[in-house]
């Protein structure tokens, strides 16, 4: 449950040092996707030192609710685009509208950039994922298989910023 205080949306400052903290979100936000996606998840992968060079060489956005966080995203800009990935939500606020946070400052700093578009990809079999990011915008593009697949695995999709 969300305290009265707003979701703080804030850029993973240079002094972070909770990364066991934000590993367990994220891993935690992916956890549903075991069993159900194939290959599985990078996440599986996923070390905070991993995380750590991610930060570095990515715009890392936080969402807080209070002291607590729940909820993040990555950011890589590219030559025409921001990608987005490892957005996840603390799966006990799920519903909340922390997701929609995130991507509306995505959304901002996608603009800062100079970027006009976002991009994104989801599994194939994430079908309630690829309705929200409907929702939010984004429209299929192509689907591209995992290298040792001979079907497709990843949706990519994209929204034109306005």
């Amino acid at each position: 449950m969300l305290t009265q205080n707003p979701i703080a949306i804030e850029r993973l400052p240079p002094d972070f040092a909770h990364w066991a903290e934000l590993l367990d979100l994220i891993r935690r936000s992916f956890a549903y996707m075991d069993g159900v996606i194939d290959p599985p998840s990078s996440v599986h992968r996923l070390t905070e030192q991993g995380l750590r060079e991610k930060a570095r060489t990515e715009i890392g956005l936080l969402a807080r609710d209070g002291d607590r966080l729940c909820g993040c995203v990555f950011l890589r800009a590219k030559d025409d685009h921001l990608y987005v990935g490892k957005l996840a939500v603390d799966p006990a606020l799920s519903g909340a509208g922390i997701g929609r946070h995130l991507m509306a400052k995505t959304e901002a700093v996608a603009r800062s950039l100079g970027k006009p578009v976002l991009e994104l990809q989801t599994r194939i079999e994430l079908a309630a994922n690829h309705a929200i990011f409907a929702r939010l915008g984004f429209v299929e593009t192509q689907r591209t298989a995992h290298e040792g697949y001979s079907r497709p695995t990843t949706i990519t999709m994209r929204k034109a910023l306005t």
